[in-house]
């Protein structure tokens, strides 16, 4: 398939594809004159990134997935080792945030009764 139709079927752009190819993401297609050619695979990869993508993955931290399976079929376990790896960092991330919380409601908490005890507070 031309690359209208990948694009098409992956819900990605032409633009799209062809940065990704630039950058490793993507291996180059064959081509049948001027024209890339895609296969089913191509846009299972291409469907694969769109969807890491909006799960919070970084082009830097997908091209580490295809970087060394270019062409030899889907890195089915450096993706799930990525996603692994992802859903720690998001672990880490929660916990930040939890604790970060958890300090604001003491300190709105402190500001409450400095102001409740303060006799400007009345002013």
């Amino acid at each position: 398939m031309y690359i209208g139709q990948a694009a098409h079927l992956s819900g990605t752009t032409i633009k799209s594809i062809r940065h990704y190819e630039a950058i490793g993401l993507l291996p180059a297609p064959q081509r049948q004159g001027r024209y890339r050619l895609y296969d089913q695979q191509s846009v299972e990869q291409l469907l694969f990134i769109k969807c890491a993508q909006q799960l919070g993955f970084k082009l830097r931290e997908l091209q580490q997935v295809f970087a060394t399976h270019q062409g030899q079929g889907f890195p089915w376990d450096l993706a799930q080792a990525a996603v692994a790896a992802k859903r720690h960092e998001l672990n880490l991330q929660i916990s930040a945030l939890q604790q970060l919380q958890a300090r604001l409601g003491s300190f709105e908490a402190d500001l409450q009764q400095a102001r409740e005890e303060c006799p400007l507070g009345s002013l």
